[in-house]
């Protein structure tokens, strides 16, 4: 009865930390929170452990196998919120697109959409608790076996960001075959976006409805845009999604929960991206957290930003370079993070003495006010 009870959405423990939570909603803390993007991933020996000689998806499909993922680096690191371990390009499996992933090539689209008529290859109309139901109830077993310990992030990609990745068929340095749809094929690049865009929404319903207690959507590919392709094809469907999901979760009496946008390398819209209805604005490390502050106007809390290479540095540097972060961005209204994820030959001790620093120096500045 008692695992029953782990499959079913309700009656999940009492949160104990609610920090991150907190400075989501923009409340005050006694410390800055912290989280690192990848934090379930291969820097960690027990990740390339449970993950050897398994597929991929496999993987992502076995809500036991993201639940031990997910609670993994919480067993080494006092981070302040888990992210459950999934991936962005289920939403294109779901669409009914294949996807591989090839071992030190990355994710792997065999057939990519190449022309507009490809539109009609994709379901018209997707189950979501169907499709992707396995990810809610990895979501439902990993609030359950976190035991209130700290709050559970739930995950999508953008609409361009997974446009390029099911155009491209692979990683791309130029997006080159993404970005020419933009310019010959805008009305088509419209339709991908808005269907992309529909089985979001439902996604991360379903995600809140399994558990999630918050929501970032990752425009990863942000930067090969400039701010005229942004506005037309990619800051519509942020707002839209941010805009539709709280509407819904509010219709159906679900939990409102915070929602964090981030959109790497899309330095040039923070003043948009601020008022898009999403609670916390992710930064990269290209961006400095005074001018970010400034910009955003005091209208979201911030999220980031420190060069995830900058986990190379000895410990003290990196205690360093956390002091002046934290010093930027300000105790209040902040989470700390990485610019980006996590890399596979990063040492866990410096990863260790990244989140420590952050709790350190942001107690010594809060109570020095």
């Amino acid at each position: 009865m008692e695992q029953d009870n782990y499959i079913l959405p309700k009656n999940f423990p009492e949160l104990k930390n609610e920090t991150f939570l907190q400075a989501a909603r923009g409340e005050e803390t006694q410390h800055v929170p912290v989280w690192c993007m990848r934090q379930a991933g291969r820097y960690l020996p027990e990740f390339r452990e449970a993950r050897a000689g398994k597929d991929f998806f496999e993987t992502c499909r076995s809500p036991e196998a993201c639940c031990e993922l997910t609670l993994q680096p919480l067993r080494r690191f006092p981070f302040d919120a888990a992210i459950i371990f999934c991936d962005i390009l289920v939403v294109p499996q779901a669409l009914g697109m294949e996807v591989l992933m090839v071992p030190g090539k990355g994710p792997t689209f065999p057939e990519p959409l190449k022309e507009p008529e490809d539109l009609l290859r994709l379901k018209p109309q997707v189950d979501v608790a169907a499709e992707l139901g396995y990810v809610f109830k990895a979501i439902t077993l990993t609030r359950h076996k976190l035991e209130g310990k700290v709050p559970l992030i739930g995950f999508t990609g953008a609409p361009w960001t997974l446009m390029t990745y099911m155009i491209e068929g692979a990683g791309s340095p130029t997006m080159s075959k993404a970005k020419r749809w933009l310019y010959c094929h805008p009305e088509a690049s419209h339709k991908l976006l808005r269907q992309l865009t529909d089985v979001i929404v439902e996604y991360l319903l379903g995600q809140v409805s399994a558990g999630a207690q918050a929501l970032q959507v990752f425009e990863s590919h942000a930067g090969c845009l400039g701010p005229v392709q942004f506005n037309e094809f990619a800051l519509p469907y942020l707002r839209d999604i941010a805009r539709r999901v709280k509407e819904k979760l509010k219709k159906s009496g679900l939990d409102m929960v915070p929602m964090i946008v981030f959109a790497k390398d899309a330095h040039y819209a923070l003043e948009d991206l601020s008022q898009s209805r999403y609670e916390v604005v992710g930064l990269d490390w290209t961006v400095d957290p005074k001018e970010a502050r400034e910009r955003t106007g005091g209208r979201v809390s911030l999220q980031g930003n420190m060069d995830p290479c900058g986990l190379y540095a000895p410990k003290e540097k990196i205690g360093e370079i956390v002091k002046k972060m934290v010093e930027g961005f300000g105790t209040q209204r902040y989470i700390a993070n990485l610019g980006h994820g996590l890399y596979p030959d990063m040492d866990p001790d410096h990863v260790g003495a990244f989140v420590e620093a952050v709790h350190t120096h942001s107690k010594q500045l809060q109570e020095q006010k």
